[in-house]
């Protein structure tokens, strides 16, 4: 479904720096471990971003596409990418994977659209969420389904997963002593095909939150990079371990500068003149 055979899951698991188990024919296992390992590893290495949509580029969902960029490019993805990506390299590993379709509940009460593309994993018969497109707030490993109201304890954020009336599964977090959705789901499996309508419209519509605007966010690293930042538009959050938001300007003459340091991403040429022209257009 996924077309994982197409994917090349050496080059993949470099991108990534996949330091997790491997079996003693080198081959890697569809199991527990194998999946927190590429989980933890893909959210750690692969920022979220939506700068080919600031840049009018289509964003193509084709599994060489997202290898091309995201592999090869060292570039980041939103939810479709990135989830697609994942889906695909889970695909080849040989884990059973499907797809869902998510409303952002990060807003309050307000009922939204189905937007955000989520997958769920299933390790001998149990149902994990799998998320490497939520951006700053996303898990950065997996969070099992059929334990409503575990608390799943990730660095500094305790993540928890609510089953409401129609089979919905709500994932929130507990931060500061304040638990919130960040969104919810139904049963109801999406395929890639229905991920291509999504993204149309995430890419292409005045209303969406993608459009018009910078967006690069990254969940971090309990150990390596244990801060949570998020870009959006100049202002850049930094939530820490201990609890401290911190918010700066970016100046749009810093942009490319802070992409590159913060976040892995590197412009160069037009893509780069145009993207601070883009930016600094917000005055």
């Amino acid at each position: 479904m996924w077309s994982g055979d197409q994917l090349d899951l050496d080059a993949y698991l470099a991108r990534i720096g996949y330091d997790g188990p491997v079996g003693q024919d080198g081959e890697l296992r569809p199991d527990l471990p194998t999946l927190y390992a590429v989980h933890r590893a893909h959210t750690g290495a692969i920022a979220f971003e939506n700068l080919d949509v600031l840049l009018g580029r289509p964003v193509e969902l084709g599994v060489k596409a997202l290898e091309e960029k995201l592999v090869h490019g060292r570039r980041g993805g939103y939810c479709y990418e990135q989830n697609s990506l994942l889906a695909a390299a889970l695909e080849r590993i040989g884990f059973e994977v499907s797809g869902r379709g998510a409303r952002n509940r990060t807003g309050g009460d307000t009922l939204l659209a189905v937007t955000h593309a989520v997958l769920v994993v299933t390790v001998e018969g149990e149902p994990w969420l799998c998320d490497a497109g939520f951006g700053h707030q996303g898990p950065r490993e997996p969070v099992p389904l059929a334990r409503p109201g575990a608390d799943v304890v990730q660095g500094e954020w305790t993540y928890a997963v609510r089953e409401e009336d129609e089979g919905i599964l709500a994932l929130s977090i507990l931060r500061e002593g304040v638990r919130r959705d960040l969104y919810a789901f139904s049963p109801q499996r999406y395929h890639p095909v229905d991920y291509v309508l999504l993204n149309h419209y995430s890419s292409t519509h005045p209303r969406s939150v993608f459009v018009g605007r910078v967006i690069v966010q990254h969940p971090g690293d309990s150990v390596r990079r244990p801060v949570r930042q998020a870009l959006v538009g100049r202002e850049l959050a930094r939530l820490h371990a201990d609890g401290r938001d911190e918010r700066s300007f970016v100046d749009p003459g810093e942009l490319l500068a802070l992409l590159d340091r913060e976040f892995g991403l590197r412009l160069s040429g037009r893509d780069a003149e145009e993207l601070v022209r883009i930016n600094r257009a917000g005055d």
